[in-house]
């Protein structure tokens, strides 16, 4: 999507636009406005049958918006965060913070959304029958009546992004017990969907120079790219799951004596080109004493750096974070971010069953691991990057999938 410009906010839900909604407003515009001058007789006032061509977009698009937010109550009535909803050139998105923790709760959330349109439906329906028999206002009724038909109808196809996708995944879920195999089975039918329906639209435009046919590739093509960036989280959620931390960890640290005064420290280590880059533990008669902070001696005058040592500044292992070896990536994840409620840290100290330090964990580690196993396209100057300034490439929601995992998940 491209830019956003934020209306306001529905139910202290923030409500956005995004550039391309324009380009969608301006076309369904023009066909209204052309059906509706051709259908209803305006005479020289043309001006009307846009006008009213605009209002019915708007409808169009109001029942879009209030779909998402079908799909957003009953997310946040399970105690999911809404981040936001979007409307954008093929409709509209609600960003909703995590995923609902039971394959039920999210089946709601994924019905909640067509359950709204096919009610839209029924009410213009109803409505049409009601009001004054006006040609326009039939026109109105019933063009909005079919509008949120529609929408129910085309969501609940079973293939990733669309609201089917997600019943779908649900169902599988339910049945297996395995929310990630159902979300691999949606993607891949989404996938499916998407190569049809832009082979067919190609097919129609190509043959018949038909518009819709161009719409339904461009729709194609969107349904392709987000039902495999689904198969790509599952992956990427799947790895979270069954890599441990022994499989990322780097001895990237260095073990030095206890008994160095921190002057000594500085003189040695920290003042050479990468002495800031790498953990410190201290150590002495054949035991761990903890580890070093250097930031420490920021915080101890001078004066006194000729007689202490880093004994008296070392961290025991018992209260600074660590890992077991065993620990799965998404804990070392959810960990290092500090989802806890523990302070974000920069690495962790991984250890071994007799409590020995094995190795660390930095950001820069993980996301090396990942690029490997599943060749994402991130350079070695990005993941230097991610080691040194503590954050993750930008297009790389590690963290995100991380939190996103469901409980269950992470204690099997």
């Amino acid at each position: 999507m491209g830019q956003q410009r934020q209306l306001g906010s529905i139910f202290g839900i923030p409500f956005y636009l995004d550039s391309s909604w324009f380009l969608i407003l301006g076309l369904v515009t023009l066909v209204n406005a052309n059906q509706i001058n051709e259908e209803i007789l305006f005479g020289n006032r043309l001006w009307l049958g846009w006008l009213l061509g605009l209002i019915l977009a708007l409808g169009l698009f109001g029942s879009v918006l209030l779909h998402e937010l079908g799909h957003s109550l009953v997310a946040r009535s399970q105690g999911i965060k809404v981040n936001s909803i979007t409307l954008f050139l093929f409709g509209g998105v609600a960003s909703i913070e995590r995923e609902s923790t039971t394959p039920v709760g999210s089946l709601w959330v994924a019905i909640a959304g067509p359950l709204v349109s096919f009610a839209l439906a029924g009410l213009f329906s109803i409505l049409g029958t009601l009001l004054p028999n006006s040609e326009l206002w039939v026109h109105f009724s019933d063009d909005l009546g079919n509008i949120n038909f529609f929408l129910g109808v085309f969501n609940l196809i079973p293939g990733l992004p669309l609201d089917g996708g997600q019943v779908l995944k649900s169902v599988i879920w339910k049945a297996t017990g395995d929310r990630l195999v159902g979300m691999r089975w949606a993607a891949r039918s989404g996938k499916a969907l998407g190569i049809v329906g832009f082979g067919l639209g190609l097919l129609l435009m190509l043959t018949f120079g038909n518009f819709g046919g161009a719409w339904l590739a461009l729709i194609g093509w969107f349904v392709w790219k987000n039902a495999s960036a689904y198969d790509r989280l599952a992956d990427l959620q799947t790895s979270l799951l069954t890599l441990k931390a022994v499989d990322v960890m780097t001895r990237d640290f260095r073990v030095i004596d206890a008994n160095l005064t921190l002057k000594d420290f500085a003189q040695t280590y920290l003042l050479s080109h990468d002495g800031l880059n790498f953990p410190y533990y201290a150590a002495s008669e054949g035991r761990y004493r903890g580890l070093i902070r250097p930031e420490k001696l920021q915080e101890i005058e001078r004066s006194q750096w000729d007689h202490l040592t880093l004994n008296d500044i070392a961290e025991a292992l018992t209260d600074i974070p660590t890992v077991a070896e065993t620990t799965s990536l998404a804990t070392v994840v959810n960990q290092l971010e500090g989802y806890g409620g523990q302070p974000a840290e920069r690495f962790l100290t991984v250890l071994s069953p007799a409590d020995a330090i094995a190795g660390v964990i930095d950001r820069g580690d993980i996301v090396k691991v990942l690029t490997l196993k599943h060749r994402l396209p991130i350079s070695d100057t990005e993941i230097q990057r991610t080691k040194t300034e503590f954050t993750y490439p930008n297009a790389f929601a590690i963290a995100s999938l991380a939190k996103n995992l469901t409980p269950q998940e992470l204690t099997q």
